[in-house]
């Protein structure tokens, strides 16, 4: 049984997208290149059409999947969220009380997460040690590197709470 997971409308947008692209674009290809290899002769000793039929199969699989997972998203409503603690969907600025370097993170369900635009997994272990903070706060954080002390200076929210 597939979990429930979270995600924001953008991330569900996305995962439905994919779908509609594998269901309408992909199967077809695979199909007609099964079609092709079968219109060749003796299948037997075929490996254009055992190699359709394999990536065929892999394809069925992975649509099988993203159903699951459509099937068991939940939309969180942000408008719900506290906006005085640390949450998912928080971004945060936070200052390095070793080095004062800021940096901006926004919290994020796994699935969603892209370090490159700042966006961390709220299952991170910087993620965890600031969940349920608030702004002021000072927090050691233990990441691979060593630990690491942070201090709130905002949380906000993308849709502007």
């Amino acid at each position: 049984m597939t979990e429930i997971k979270y995600y924001t409308q953008e991330g569900l947008d996305k995962l439905q997208e994919e779908l509609r692209k594998l269901i309408s674009v992909e199967r077809p290809s695979i199909s007609k290149q099964i079609a092709e290899a079968r219109d060749k002769g003796d299948l037997s000793e075929n490996a254009e059409y055992a190699a359709a039929k394999e990536a065929q199969s892999m394809l069925e699989l992975k649509i099988s999947k993203l159903q699951d997972m459509i099937s068991n998203a939940r939309l969180l409503d942000e408008s719900k969220l506290d906006s005085t603690k640390i949450l998912i969907f928080s971004t945060v600025k936070l200052k390095n009380t070793q080095n004062d370097s800021v940096v901006i993170y926004t919290l994020v369900p796994e699935n969603e997460a892209n370090v490159k635009l700042g966006k961390i997994s709220v299952n991170s272990p910087i993620s965890k040690g600031l969940l349920g903070k608030s702004i002021g706060e000072k927090v050691e954080i233990t990441v691979p590197a060593g630990t690491v002390a942070f201090e709130i200076i905002e949380i906000s929210r993308k849709n502007g709470h």
